[in-house]
């Protein structure tokens, strides 16, 4: 449209301010809103049309970033107090690489202190409520950015996900979501390091409310970044064919998954299948433990280290913290983390090889829909889980190293969003967005 003419950038941005004033105050959304800094940005980027200026592919669209990403003059709080105030230095890579291409920055969305919740709350900026239900959170830790761009206060945006962060946000939400391969996208510039051992599980990825979106959003942020210990020089690639071999899994072996997510589990085979798409039932073997090897790498590992950040200074760290640690104060040995990161590698070869002639698995983000605050414990199928247990489908990307990209598969009947995962071979992050754009298309059409 700004393209087109059809609207300038200030139009665009005005629009979104409009709307964040209207919204925000309930969803709580935001840390930082960059009104009039976006306002002129938008009036710099409309002379540049004006005078035929070369536009980069973002050229005058508003855009947001979790507050996990450096932006140059603002300091990167993460939710927490034991965080330094002193503004960032300069941009993180990718909030560098949106803005290369024309795009504006409309602000910074909120998280849960040091992304350690799946809930979005923190004692700086507080709680961020659900678009459609302030009594539910939309998730975390990119909740903020989720029900920002849900809620139409951005058109999309920039996340992280280390353990379903991206993913199970967008599914709570009703948007889209991608967790690349590790290094297809850069993590300098975001707190907590990406570096190792947290680029082992977490990854920046792109939020939008569709998989087109997504596409775009991936073409500006991805490719190789030198700082970056992750990152893979691997190129953009043409998209691929789409009909390729879907594995379908319901549930995490026999962990329960609330019945309507099943059915939209169901519902997207059904709709891949009637356009051609091989689609057959399929059972990874041996991958068991991997929630509780994400569980080592990314709770029990990090958490001594969490624990001497806030001694002394308990009185300040947020109950989504502190639960978080729980009782992983242990120090862990050098054997544990070498045993695990060989049961990681063992799990991975073993999928992958599995995943020779099925490049997509079809499945649940997680167990359940968007929770109400605070709550811990829910009945699935007439058993009881916790939240570990409704998250299990969400970790294995993470544990394992492998691209996931949730769509929007429809509502509740308590109108919550339901999306679905597609998950994916490491680097396969082009065709694994086309199969997601076609099921977006089919579900819209349905």
């Amino acid at each position: 449209m700004v393209r087109d003419g059809d609207i300038s950038p200030v139009e665009l941005v005005e629009a979104h301010l409009r709307e964040i004033h209207a919204r925000n105050p309930q969803l709580n959304a935001f840390v930082e809103i960059l009104a009039d800094r976006a306002l002129e940005d938008a009036k710099n980027c409309q002379r540049a049309i004006a005078h035929g200026e070369p536009l980069g592919l973002l050229h005058g669209v508003p855009v947001t970033v979790k507050d996990s990403f450096d932006v140059a003059g603002l300091p990167t709080r993460a939710g927490s107090l034991l965080r330094t105030r002193h503004p960032a230095a300069e941009d993180a890579a990718v909030v560098a690489r949106l803005r290369a291409q024309g795009a504006i920055l409309l602000g910074k969305t909120n998280t849960p202190e040091m992304l350690a919740s799946y809930e979005t709350d923190n004692r700086i900026t507080g709680r961020t409520n659900h678009p459609r239900d302030p009594d539910r959170t939309p998730g975390g830790s990119s909740g903020g950015e989720a029900a920002a761009i849900a809620a139409f206060c951005s058109p999309g945006g920039v996340g992280s996900d280390g353990g379903g962060s991206i993913r199970v946000p967008a599914h709570f939400c009703g948007i889209a979501g991608l967790k690349p391969t590790p290094g297809r996208i850069p993590g300098t510039g975001h707190f907590p390091s990406l570096g190792y051992p947290g680029g082992l599980t977490g990854v920046v990825g792109p939020m939008a409310r569709s998989v087109q979106d997504l596409r775009l959003l991936f073409s500006v942020i991805a490719g190789y970044e030198a700082e970056d210990p992750f990152s893979s020089p691997v190129p953009l690639r043409k998209p691929a064919a789409v009909n390729v071999r879907v594995g379908v899994r319901e549930q995490f072996y026999s962990v329960p998954v609330d019945p309507e997510i099943r059915a939209a589990v169901r519902r997207a085979a059904e709709l891949l299948a009637a356009t051609g798409v091989p689609v057959e039932e399929f059972e990874p073997r041996g991958l068991e433990r991997a929630p509780n090897v994400w569980a080592f790498l990314f709770g029990q590992w990090p958490a001594a280290g969490k624990r001497k950040l806030i001694e002394g200074r308990e009185e300040e760290a947020h109950w989504t913290l502190l639960e978080s640690l729980g009782d992983k104060a242990k120090e862990v040995t050098g054997e544990e983390v070498l045993l695990h990161l060989a049961a990681r590698d063992r799990m991975r070869a073993s999928l992958i090889r599995q995943m020779e002639n099925v490049p997509a698995i079809l499945m649940p983000v997680c167990g359940i829909v968007a929770f109400r605050h605070r709550e811990r414990r829910w009945i699935v199928e007439g058993k009881e889980i916790g939240q570990f247990q409704a998250m299990m489908p969400a970790v294995l990307a993470n544990v394992l190293g492998l691209p996931a990209v949730t769509v929007p598969m429809g509502v509740s009947r308590e109108g919550l969003p339901i999306g679905v995962q597609l998950l994916g071979r490491p680097y396969e992050e082009e065709r694994l967005l086309d199969l997601a754009a076609r099921l977006e298309e089919l579900a819209h059409q349905a």
